[in-house]
């Protein structure tokens, strides 16, 4: 079906990408307003499709736009529905919440709309990171038409202690069943994680100038802030992890990193998945945390040369169907 795609706002004062970064608003097909960035320069090579994780927003990307710009590629980000300043799904904006995790497939489908309608050239390649390496991996076995994925300490399921984990679906499904989805999950922060939690103790990145980058952003637009999931979103999230430990892997080159350090999702998840992907390589980043697009610049460096090889080994490939309308 038609997408609406109108301009919208665009935070180049903390962006720090590459010239020429816009943002549109998409609506996806249930009416939910989402929105969806670009930076098109160095787009020789193509477009990557960055899927970010949950809380992020289209600017925490610049960055990493900047990197893949010098190696050649433009750079597409988005606002899933719920964070960023797409549409809010709570009444407290807060809420990290989604009715169903196949929702975001709606929001996938809007982003190639916007992809098209901003003419960024193709091939497609798709980055997903944490939540969205989930949204990445579900869109893959549905069709997304790219040549090459890589994901970055992606949330294939949740890292949670063994003790934990069946609290975890029995509170998240008694909460949700009986009308408190919206709710709080337990013991989730309910700020932005960048401005409670101090530099020291993060799980995010050792790279202290990015944890300031990322401080600068939501301070000087609060409007981006996400605190913690309710718990309608975590019981969706372990039905949608699980539900795709059980599938096949799909027929797309893949490339995966961990930081070695990973405390956020969940690590031999992302090996078993990578075990049973043919065409698969899984990367361990000696003293990274979960944000390893956001390391220190040696190891961000020799990250996105690898990702870029990835691609461009790839770029010729025959191109995969359209994902389903």
């Amino acid at each position: 079906m038609a997408h609406l795609v109108e301009e919208a706002p665009f935070f180049s004062d903390v962006d720090d990408g590459p010239e020429g970064g816009r943002a549109v608003w998409v609506t996806a097909a249930d009416g939910v307003r989402i929105r969806v960035g670009a930076w098109p320069d160095g787009a020789a090579r193509g477009t990557v499709l960055l899927f970010p994780g949950r809380t992020e927003y289209i600017e925490k990307y610049g960055r990493a736009a900047r990197d893949l710009a010098a190696r050649g590629y433009a750079t597409l980000a988005v606002d899933w529905r719920g964070q960023g300043i797409a549409d809010r799904l709570t009444e407290d904006p807060l809420k990290g919440h989604v009715g169903r995790f196949s929702d975001y497939q709606l929001d996938v489908q809007a982003v190639l709309a916007a992809a098209e309608a901003m003419r960024l050239p193709r091939p497609f390649f798709l980055i997903g990171h944490s939540m969205g390496g989930c949204i990445g991996l579900r869109a893959l076995h549905e069709g997304l038409p790219v040549r090459a994925a890589a994901f970055t300490g992606p949330m294939w399921n949740i890292a949670l202690p063994p003790v934990v984990r069946p609290v975890a679906w029995a509170l998240s499904a008694v909460g949700t069943r009986i009308g408190l989805g919206a709710a709080y999950a337990p013991g989730v922060v309910r700020d932005a994680y960048v401005l409670i939690e101090p530099f020291e103790g993060n799980n995010l990145t050792k790279d202290r100038d990015m944890y300031d980058y990322m401080i600068r952003q939501t301070k000087a637009h609060p409007e981006i802030a996400l605190a913690g999931p309710t718990l309608n979103w975590l019981h969706e999230a372990l039905k949608e992890t699980r539900a795709l430990a059980r599938m096949a892997a799909p027929e797309v080159p893949c490339l995966a990193f961990v930081g070695s350090d990973e405390a956020i999702v969940d690590v031999p998840a992302i090996r078993a998945q990578m075990a049973k992907w043919p065409d698969s390589r899984l990367k361990v980043v000696e003293a990274g945390d979960h944000e390893v697009m956001m390391d220190p610049p040696a190891a961000r460096g020799r990250l996105f040369d690898r990702i870029a090889a990835h691609f461009d080994a790839h770029a010729g490939a025959a191109p995969r169907a359209a994902a389903r309308a």
